[in-house]
């Protein structure tokens, strides 16, 4: 896999310029951080590097065809169980890799707990928890400690190092400690 490019690329909604002209470059192999208030372009960034949103000007180089991701709303099936969740994306990875997994992050004896019957950081952590266990070159995660205590964010946190295994991950945060949490080498500021 290579760099992420973004060269001179203009994203605009209506009236609303997300982004005028932006040169970025997101190092292989690295963990960057991506920060800004609220409407800055975050999630739009990574729904560039997805294909789910196209630029209006300029170019993203660098993209692998497969992408792993945890988007900000944990998109779970809520008539599911916690495993059935993860197995649905992830049909290859054994059930104890699973349960390990969340054993990690603290959702301990919860693999049979429906998606819907979950709080909004045991949804967190679930999403997440597939994000990290997709063999992907790239891993994507717009806000993983949204809505975490600091004692999940820190299981979760160390789940994440460990698991990333030298892959490229991009995050977004509002709390710049977790540049160190993860150990980020970069911090993007939009």
């Amino acid at each position: 896999m290579k760099d992420i490019l973004f060269e001179k690329v203009s994203k605009s909604f209506g009236d609303k310029v997300i982004f005028d002209q932006f040169d970025e470059q997101f190092p292989h192999g690295q963990v960057t951080m991506i920060m800004a208030p609220s409407g800055r372009g975050k999630t739009t960034l990574l729904s560039l590097i997805l294909g789910l949103e196209k630029v209006d000007n300029g170019r993203i180089l660098g993209i692998p065809d497969n992408i792993s991701v945890a988007f900000q709303e944990d998109a779970l099936c809520p008539q599911l169980s916690v495993l059935d969740n993860i197995r649905l994306a992830l049909p290859q990875v054994e059930k104890a890799k699973i349960i390990d997994a969340l054993c990690a992050v603290g959702l301990q004896g919860e693999q049979n707990t429906k998606a819907a019957d979950l709080s909004g950081g045991m949804g967190r952590r679930v999403s997440v928890v597939r994000a990290m266990l997709h063999d992907a070159p790239l891993i994507l995660l717009d806000e993983p400690f949204r809505g975490l205590d600091d004692k999940a964010k820190r299981e979760l946190g160390a789940f994440i190092s460990s698991h990333r295994g030298g892959r490229t991950l991009l995050f977004i945060s509002h709390d710049a400690a977790d540049y160190t949490l993860l150990g980020a080498s970069k911090m993007v500021n939009l």
